[in-house]
């Protein structure tokens, strides 16, 4: 029974990821969701709320897979790279794969409408940021890297750079490759503010 709810749940992600992809999120209805994932309205509210819950799912998803895998790749770095290289190994990897910026624009901007929204993105955005910080401890730790600044400022910074990057090269049409590189450049511009003697 639980395991048919959770692959019920994923086949509406799945279904509402390339809906909102194709339509946005007004433009999403849950009955084209549904049909998409092959389920009843029944289906889906035994699941989900509303839209804006699935939405929020989605981000949560999708962000939760990209830093399970930077998480992964910052456990195999090399202990005698320099703070550039261990920057370039970590942002090496697609930025822009199923986290199309689109997404994490239209949520943000329906939770400046909607209060009940608007909390639960800040509460997204502060589970995000928590996950950030362990990682840039593990990597300062691992790697014996003094910070300039607390590991909490040090991922908000890194989190802000990596959205408006996201955003940028969405605005410039750039290939995923193209993307890569600007975030990579970008975090190595980074480095000396992050890392150093304070």
């Amino acid at each position: 029974m639980a395991r048919s709810r959770e692959n019920t749940r994923a086949r509406l992600l799945e279904a509402a990821h390339e809906v909102f992809a194709e339509v946005g999120l007004d433009a999403a209805s849950v009955e084209a969701i549904c049909e998409r994932a092959g389920f009843t309205r029944g289906a889906f509210y035994s699941n989900f709320e509303s839209k804006d819950e699935l939405f929020l799912a989605l981000i949560r998803q999708l962000s939760e897979d990209k830093l399970d895998e930077v998480s992964v790749r910052v456990k195999g770095l090399s202990g005698t790279d320099s703070p550039v290289d261990l920057v370039r190994q970590v942002a090496d990897m697609s930025l822009a794969e199923r986290m199309e910026p689109q997404l994490l624009s239209e949520v943000r901007t329906q939770a400046l409408r909607d209060p009940r929204l608007a909390e639960a993105f800040l509460a997204w955005r502060a589970q995000m940021l928590g996950r950030i910080e362990t990682i840039v401890r593990d990597v300062s730790d691992l790697h014996s890297l003094p910070l300039r600044m607390p590991v909490a400022d040090a991922a908000a910074l890194l989190l802000d750079v990596s959205e408006q990057c996201s955003v940028q090269a969405a605005l410039e049409r750039l290939s995923e490759r193209q993307a890569n590189r600007a975030m990579q450049s970008r975090l190595e511009q980074l480095v000396p503010l992050l890392v150093g003697e304070p």
